[in-house]
Parts: structure tokens; sequence; C-alpha cells
């Protein structure tokens, strides 16, 4: 008889987005952990986002969760910058349009805000800061960025946030335009949590 496989971990993803989850979960699905969110804690307050930067915001959502679960813990922060905009909406990506924020009024703020702004003029990039801890103690933190152009208008209907309106030059598309796959080859969130696999790999991370 074959030796059974060794049992799974479990790693925690500290959120509620459900496409990020969807894009944790696929990016380390390679590995050997059961991703579980926040839904499989018992109700407690969110953690605290005062951070300045995404770093921070991550920094402060790892340790919160991590101090209260048993499991091994990433979170992260992330949003988008605009040259044009002096780096806004940043930390405050989620909640741009105000307390009833969404994702189609948060695009149709940032578009009347570039109204008459040349392509040229529309650079932005996408910033995710992770980070893993356990035990309010942090292992690893990585940061990835996409650099784009704000489009004129939405395209696509894949992705989620400010995805239809950021086209990333390279591919000639939007980021709601292209595949799961192709978005996390070259997306800032992407490139964040392979640094994140590439840390459990080559480190005897217990669960």
């Amino acid at each position: 008889m074959s030796p059974s496989p060794p049992p799974r971990k479990k790693l925690l993803a500290a959120t509620t987005n459900a496409g990020k989850a969807r894009e944790i979960a696929r990016v380390l699905e390679c590995l050997p952990f059961d991703i579980l969110t926040l839904e499989v804690l018992e109700p407690i307050p969110p953690a605290p986002e005062e951070g300045r930067t995404f770093l921070e915001n991550a920094r402060q959502k790892a340790v919160f969760y991590s101090r209260r679960s048993p499991m091994l813990t990433l979170a992260e922060d992330s949003g988008l910058e605009i040259d044009h905009l002096d780096g806004a909406p940043g930390v405050f990506s989620a909640r741009f349009s105000g307390p009833e924020s969404n994702d189609a009024r948060n695009i149709a703020k940032v578009l009347e805000l570039l109204r008459g702004v040349p392509e040229q003029k529309r650079t932005a990039r996408f910033v995710c800061c992770a980070i893993l801890c356990r035990g309010g103690e942090t292992l690893t933190e990585t940061t990835g960025r996409a650099e784009g152009i704000i489009s004129l208008e939405p395209r696509g209907g894949g992705g989620f946030g400010y995805d239809p309106i950021f086209f990333y030059p390279p591919l000639g598309r939007t980021f709601a335009e292209l595949s799961p796959e192709e978005k996390n080859s070259v997306s800032h969130r992407g490139k964040a949590l392979r640094m994140v696999r590439d840390f459990l790999r080559s480190h005897a991370v217990e669960a």
C-alpha cells in the first residue's frame, strides 16, 4: 500500500472579499493548504485599518486576525494609485465614493475626476501588500505592483473593483478583460502572493 498523503494544513485568508479570496486560493492552490476565510471564525469586530499606507493596513489586519485564530494567517491590503490624483484613491480605494461605496460608484467617481484628462496623464498602478503571520508574529511581508492607465470607460466583465478601468498596456486589455489566469500572472496581488507562496515552499512553516 502506498503511504497516505500528509494531512493538509489550514491557512486563514483574512478577507471577506470574495474576489480576493478566489485569487488567493488560485495562487496558493499548489500548496498543501486548505484556504479558509474569516467566515470560519466566531463573529468578531473587523480589524482596524488606520494606516496611511497599504503596508501599515496589511500589518494591522494580519496581527489582529492571527491573534484571534490558531491558524497561519495571510492578510493583504491593496488598492489603486492614480498619478493625476496625487495617489488617490490609495488606501481609501474600497470606500472612495463614500459610506455607500460599491465598485460601480467608485469607478464612476474616478472617471468623473479624470474627465478630459489625456491618456498620457492617466497613469496609475495597483499595489498589494501581503503579510503572513502566526500568533501576532510576522513571518514575511511582500509587495506587488502593476502599472497601467485608467481607461476612458469600463471594459470587460471579469475581475472586481477597479479592474474594468485599469488598462494594462503589455496585454492591450483591461484587467476585467483578462482571464483569471492571465490576471494572476501579471497583477499586483498575483505578484505579492507568489512571493508568499515561495516563502511557504522554502520554509517549513507549520499550520
